[in-house]
């Protein structure tokens, strides 16, 4: 793990079209209700099974609710022999950090995003 990325950074990697995974590690249901537009989903429990998805990338961020699990996945994606070449950082302050600042999409409508720090539901 190369440490921790704060949430602008991370908007602005993405609005930049870098070349960077966000990879969001909570469950699926959580996913789908909100997250960061042009993240990817794959569950923590999954992450150990499902970590050679995410080989040879260049810039890995794992992101979580409040920036606690993605260290651990941050970590376990870092230890992985397939992205030792790998930049590897977890978002500090999780998606709750993000989500107050810049406002998260969900629902399948990843254009329309939501600047309501509470549930849009």
């Amino acid at each position: 793990m190369d440490g921790e990325i704060s949430p602008e950074e991370v908007k602005d990697l993405l609005e930049d079209g870098a070349d960077v995974r966000v990879v969001d590690i909570r469950d699926e249901q959580s996913f789908e209700h909100s997250r960061i537009p042009d993240s990817e989903n794959i569950p923590f429990h999954e992450l150990t099974s499902r970590v050679e998805e995410l080989e040879g990338e260049d810039h890995i961020v794992t992101v979580c609710p409040h920036g606690k699990a993605s260290q651990q996945a941050a970590q376990l994606i870092g230890s992985y022999e397939g992205t030792a070449d790998a930049r590897v950082e977890s978002m500090e302050g999780g998606l709750d950090k993000y989500g107050l600042q810049f406002g998260l999409v969900g629902g399948g409508d990843d254009e329309a995003e939501s600047t309501n720090a509470e549930s849009p539901f």
